[in-house]
């Protein structure tokens, strides 16, 4: 990642009210970047976006990507350089069974707005579209999936995700490789993102952390559900790694890219819970929540081989490590500590380390 590549860069970001969206926010206010946001209302109460009062250090938009019209102004507004698309109805799969329009409404139609927005916009060169590990059609097998893979899903918000790598290869091939537009687009599979200030429900870390705080009993839906754990600084430079390759190199690195943990971080759910009972030396018990519920893959692991070999992006914090961030971040803002302050010094301190683990 070259940091000073984002100095004066526009930025237009959608969904930059959310968890991740936040956090890249911040990051890239840092770098210098000249950011603009366009998104709805933060998703939870309590929320990272108004707590480190992100809109602070730049132009936020209030707006849905289901609006075609207003999200066309703004992007034309902006004069974007680069479009990170973070926008997404919401990113938990059980919610999806009980928003299916929205789900497929947001993540589908959504995503065909701003690339329509794209179309008339000359200031933009390079699109990242996140979307999601669950894109692929899930097989519960044990190794993880490559970029060529199946996708599909079996839940809403899995299979609308699916849907947008779809519509971001449609777009690609019909219309941002012609001579007239040449936009590099890609698309971007990460993993479960943990780190301060995700209040969104039904999250382990956040129902962990409020047991914890609360000294409340915990109950977990699977515990031997096996996921690709990283912090959320993790993928965001992947993101912004990707996005400097699209600018510079163009549609060489237009295509699907993984960001996941490496294979020794892939954990079932009890081992997080345990471990994270251990760093907080707290007593909390857990049990399996019973009852029916709807359905959720056991086994995910994402295969990021490609990532290494051609961006040089490889994970540099352990899930142990992960997890004592996010700890100490949520113990810090509850004890009254400034909570963009808290969320600066952790990037800072990350962007520090792999500075000195690449020599620059």
């Amino acid at each position: 990642m070259n940091s000073s590549f984002w100095k004066g860069k526009r930025v237009f970001i959608t969904g930059h009210t959310g968890f991740k969206g936040s956090w890249l926010s911040i990051w890239l206010q840092h770098l210098g970047s000249v950011l603009t946001g366009y998104s709805l209302e933060p998703p939870t109460t309590p929320s990272l976006f108004k707590l480190a009062k992100v809109s602070d250090g730049m132009n936020s938009v209030e707006g849905d990507v289901r609006d075609s019209d207003a999200l066309k102004v703004s992007l034309l507004e902006s004069k974007p350089e680069i479009v990170i698309h973070m926008a997404a109805a919401q990113p938990l799969v059980r919610e999806s069974y009980q928003r299916p329009v929205d789900t497929f409404e947001t993540n589908i139609l959504g995503t065909v707005n701003l690339f329509e927005a794209v179309r008339v916009c000359s200031s933009v060169q390079a699109i990242v579209n996140i979307t999601t590990d669950k894109c692929y059609e899930n097989k519960e097998w044990i190794w993880g999936y490559r970029e060529h893979e199946a996708i599909g899903g079996r839940d809403p918000y899995s299979a609308s995700k699916a849907c947008a790598e779809l519509v971001s290869s449609a777009y690609r091939e019909s219309f941002f490789e012609s001579e007239a537009t040449r936009v590099a687009l890609a698309t971007a599979r990460a993993g479960n993102v943990i780190g301060g200030g995700d209040w969104a429900k039904d999250r382990l870390m956040t129902d962990l952390i409020y047991a914890f705080t609360k000294g409340k009993p915990l109950q977990i839906r699977n515990p031997n559900a096996i996921r690709p754990w990283q912090h959320v600084l993790e993928p965001l430079r992947g993101y912004l790694m990707l996005a400097e390759r699209l600018y510079d190199k163009g549609s060489s690195f237009a295509e699907a890219w993984n960001f996941g943990p490496k294979d020794e971080d892939v954990k079932p759910v009890s081992w997080l819970v345990e471990y994270l009972s251990k760093f907080w030396n707290d007593s909390t018990e857990w049990k399996i929540q019973l009852g029916d519920h709807p359905h959720e893959a056991n086994h995910l692991k994402l295969d990021i081989s490609k990532a290494n070999s051609r961006l040089g992006w490889v994970p540099q914090i352990n899930l142990e490590k992960a997890l004592q961030m996010t700890a100490e971040w949520s113990i810090q803002v509850s004890r009254g500590a400034d909570a963009r302050t808290t969320t600066m010094k952790q990037i800072i301190s990350y962007q520090k380390n792999i500075q000195s683990l690449h020599g620059n």
